[in-house]
């Protein structure tokens, strides 16, 4: 676990060695407030039409009308941003040469891969967490309910966890960071859209394609609920991306 740990403080530093990590989080946190001061504007504007003087905004649900809005849009800046974070992870080691360094070292394929898989999401987790500065806000001034927030974190961070797995799987088969973050975003983009494409192909090509979407599977989580059945499509999916990762890597060992 020392190892582990030692890897991911290792791939941490480095995000924040180089611009990438504050590119990364104040591009999301320039799009986030964004997004939040429109559905914010929108929200308030939708209380005061309800009634004169205010009446009927009791009618109104912060957690429903306006956090789930603002956190599934923010899915689609994912799309563009978690790309960034996992295309370096082993083409800059392959380009610059230091993959074999860490290949000879006395480290297994999955502390290596597991090492690296929490450096990305340490920074994907900093990321979130300038969000938490706006909603700080929310409950300065208004009554949202905390659980469905720290549920819909959970998912995101989840929702996060997918990409990232995929994005090192990807970034394992090139030496081209550029390449990386093209096909990382490509893969993305269709595990998003899945679910369109199963529009009008049948009920059950439709049913499972629905499964495989991403965003489905995050809904529940945003409306405050847990579902066995997300918490195991993320689960699996995270360990089949890691899976698949530690095969690349290790297939690079014997070539090596």
């Amino acid at each position: 676990m020392n190892n582990v740990l030692a890897i991911a403080h290792k791939e941490l530093r480095s995000y924040f060695a180089s611009p990438i990590a504050y590119i990364v989080i104040g591009f999301f946190a320039l799009l986030f407030g964004w997004f939040y001061i429109g559905i914010l504007d929108w929200f308030v504007r939708q209380g005061m039409q309800m009634g004169p003087m205010g009446m009927g905004q009791s009618n109104m649900n912060v957690n429903q009308q306006m956090v789930r809005p603002l956190l599934l849009n923010m899915t689609v800046v994912f799309l563009f941003l978690l790309p960034l974070i996992t295309m370096r992870t082993y083409a800059e080691e392959k380009r610059s040469g230091t993959i074999e360094l860490l290949l000879t070292s006395p480290l297994t394929d999955v502390e290596i891969v597991a090492g690296k898989f929490l450096g990305a999401m340490g920074l994907y987790a900093a990321m979130l967490a300038v969000s938490l500065l706006h909603f700080g806000l929310l409950f300065a001034f208004g009554t949202p309910e905390w659980k469905p927030l720290v549920t819909a974190y959970l998912g995101l961070l989840l929702f996060g966890g997918c990409f990232i797995s995929v994005g090192l799987f990807i970034s394992s088969l090139t030496k081209n960071q550029i390449v990386a973050g093209a096909a990382t975003f490509g893969v993305f983009l269709l595990l998003w859209v899945i679910d369109w494409i199963g529009q009008g192909m049948g009920p059950r090509a439709e049913a499972v394609l629905k499964y495989l979407s991403m965003t489905e599977h995050l809904d529940d989580f945003v409306k405050g609920v847990i579902d066995t059945k997300h918490l195991v499509y993320y689960l699996s999916f995270i360990t089949f991306g890691l899976f698949l990762t530690v095969k690349s890597v290790d297939s690079e060992r014997w070539r090596g």
